[in-house]
């Protein structure tokens, strides 16, 4: 069975930053004045989703004794899927407090809208402010509009680095967290990443929303140190799978950090649980499995 693993983000993408393999059917090409227009470049993802990250490499955010890397929770990111001759946008921006205001008046002023301004961690310093957004329209006007909202921030220029050509070395035990949560992840920017989509076809106001939009749970591990790791990220479930899911969490020494909506016409209804702990890396993992026994995901891909 071909592995229907899509790394990213809502992430949350998470909220996380993964990278994916380009397409056979290269179509780069249409969304290069997207990429000028933003003054950045994307990667094509499948469900023909063109994803830009912007990691907040400037925050520097501790939770209890982790310094948060930018892959683990502090990844903005924006994905656009086109619609005839207009295009779909969504994403989550990373914030602080002083950042909220100005860069939601502006993304009001160019018509995109918020569907979400929530945490996804507790007890992090300094505070940290998650902005789900949507929007439609011509997708240049869309990316400048973004563009501009993204200004009023301090979100770093895209590093200037050279594409890896090698796989990235990361401490942790990789295959054994692999072996126990049951699905292959990806190494990116120092953080194990996992993406698992839902089986059901997701929808916001009657169009299609592509895992790689953030309709997969996100699931990121930093190595830090002795065997053990920080996780975070977000899982996408039905009400039905709500407390279920919790209980699995909490069970294994997972705290649930936050729930509530990223989107607001979304069919089915789905709420995002984001969730935290600092252990053993494989005990963490096996956790992490039995809440996603509770979902209706994809099925595990490594045996």
């Amino acid at each position: 069975m071909k592995s229907q693993i899509v790394c990213f983000t809502a992430s949350c993408l998470l909220a996380c930053n993964c990278t994916f393999a380009q397409p056979q059917d290269d179509s780069t090409a249409t969304w290069k004045p997207v990429e000028a227009a933003l003054g950045r470049s994307g990667q094509m993802q499948p469900g023909e989703v063109y994803k830009f990250a912007l990691p907040r490499r400037d925050m520097k955010v501790v939770k209890g004794d982790v310094t948060v890397a930018p892959g683990l929770a502090l990844g903005s990111w924006v994905a656009f899927k086109k619609m005839g001759n207009e295009a779909m946008v969504m994403g989550d921006l990373v914030l602080t407090e002083e950042e909220i205001e100005p860069v939601m008046l502006k993304l009001q002023q160019q018509g995109i809208e918020q569907t979400s301004i929530h945490n996804h961690l507790l007890g992090e310093s300094p505070r940290v402010i998650y902005m789900h957004i949507t929007g439609h329209g011509d997708p240049v006007a869309l990316a400048r509009s973004l563009a501009a909202a993204i200004a009023l921030t301090k979100t770093p220029a895209p590093a200037a680095t050279a594409p890896a050509t090698t796989p990235q070395a990361i401490e942790l035990q990789t295959p054994q967290v692999e072996q126990a949560i049951g699905y292959s992840g990806k190494v990116n920017g120092g953080i194990l990443q996992f993406s698992v989509p839902r089986v059901e076809k997701i929808t916001d106001s009657g169009m299609e929303v592509p895992p790689a939009m953030g309709t997969a749970t996100a699931i990121n591990f930093q190595p830090t140190g002795q065997g053990k790791a920080a996780i975070s990220g977000d899982f996408v479930l039905l009400a039905k799978e709500v407390n279920p899911v919790i209980r699995a969490l909490r069970t294994h020494g997972i705290e649930v950090e936050a729930m509530h909506n990223h989107m607001l016409f979304d069919q089915p209804h789905l709420y995002f649980m984001h969730f935290w702990a600092n252990d053993d890396a494989v005990k963490l993992a096996q956790g992490l499995r039995a809440a996603l026994d509770e979902t209706n995901s994809i099925k595990p891909q490594v045996k």
